[in-house]
């Protein structure tokens, strides 16, 4: 079932596609809803890409995966059989939901960074029943269906939606009378940044919710490679056709002339360092236009796309604490697979 849902999403993104392509106003909100966008320009990716493949070993940030068709990918990849972090932090959200809820304190402003799909956040929404509920993603299509499709779920919620990145300075729509904000952070995103990127990441985060304020984050956890070499490399090639896509997305937006067929999916588990990393691996000596800029590629060189650091509990206490948070509880499911954390903002 899991695997014929996932092809299903897989197809479908021929279609999201063409969509990006054709229509980028996107749907109009709700009424219940809110949009605040600060969506990167043009402008702004061109400088990234441009500068991201200069280096040397060329990198782009995983951020740049999600426009609407990687968003899409990203969500038939949640559903593989082989990807268990989504079913496993989902889980522990449904048996721990309201221990959660009770730590976070009920009708306050709720902030969720990475928003995607709304899968993750019913559950909380539920248990919470916040006065406020900021999402936070930077791939504004899917922002704006996912918080249409909580305004119908959620009727008397008030849904203020920001596009906007949050891997850098960011800012949010908030009230300056809002005084009880929470914040919640799923899916081990915190993992695609490099520890010290991610504890100046958490230490925003703290600034935004002021003392006192807490943060439930999804990390996810050490443990056996295999099942993390298995979870990047589906047997469908799901996550190869996301990772892939970044290629079109920079052709369609920067008018380059990567030739997809010229790269293949490359993931790993880096054990030295404890991350999963993805590359896109030219299979020939060529040379691409990336907004007018000739680059060249060697046989076997790579693009690094992402890395996803796995921590131990404790670890992973330590750097909250290095960016001014306190855990106050984790869950974990009976695997110890995943875990979430409930942190206070401690200074």
């Amino acid at each position: 079932m899991m695997q014929t849902a996932a092809a299903a999403a897989y197809r479908n993104t021929e279609n999201s596609a063409r969509e990006d392509a054709a229509d980028s106003a996107g749907p109009t909100p709700d009424a219940r809803v809110s949009f605040y966008d600060d969506h990167p320009t043009i402008a702004d990716l061109r400088e990234e890409v441009l500068l991201g493949l200069g280096r040397s070993p060329k990198r782009l940030s995983p951020k740049l995966f999600y426009d609407q068709r990687g968003s899409k990918l990203f969500d038939a990849i949640t559903e593989l059989p082989e990807y268990y972090p989504t079913r496993t932090e989902i889980g522990i959200l449904d048996v721990y939901g309201e221990e959660m809820a009770d730590r976070l304190g009920r009708e306050n402003v709720l902030i969720e960074l990475g928003s995607g799909s709304s899968l993750k956040i019913q559950t909380l929404l539920t248990a919470l029943r916040p006065a406020v509920y900021v999402p936070v993603d930077i791939s504004k299509e899917h922002l704006l269906e996912s918080a249409q499709a909580l305004a119908e779920r959620f009727p008397d919620l008030r849904i203020r939606a920001a596009c906007a990145d949050y891997s850098g300075s960011f800012k949010l729509p908030l009230d300056s009378g809002w005084t009880q904000l929470a914040a919640f952070f799923p899916g081990s995103s915190i993992g695609n940044f490099e520890p010290s990127e991610a504890r100046a990441l958490l230490q925003r985060v703290a600034a935004v919710l002021g003392q006192g304020g807490r943060l439930l984050i999804g990390v996810d956890l050490r443990k056996d490679p295999s099942i993390l070499n298995a979870a990047y490399n589906d047997a469908q090639g799901v996550t190869a056709a996301f990772n892939l896509n970044l290629l079109t997305r920079i052709n369609r937006e920067l008018g380059a002339d990567f030739e997809t067929s010229d790269f293949r999916h490359k993931a790993f588990f880096n054990v030295e360092v404890s991350r999963i990393e993805m590359h896109l691996e030219s299979l020939c000596d060529q040379v691409v236009r990336v907004a007018g800029r000739e680059i060249p590629f060697g046989k076997g060189e790579t693009i690094h796309t992402e890395c996803s650091y796995k921590y131990s509990i404790a670890d992973f206490q330590c750097l909250a604490r290095d960016a001014g948070f306190e855990s106050e509880q984790v869950w974990t499911d009976p695997e110890q697979l995943f875990s979430v954390h409930c942190l206070r903002v401690d200074s």
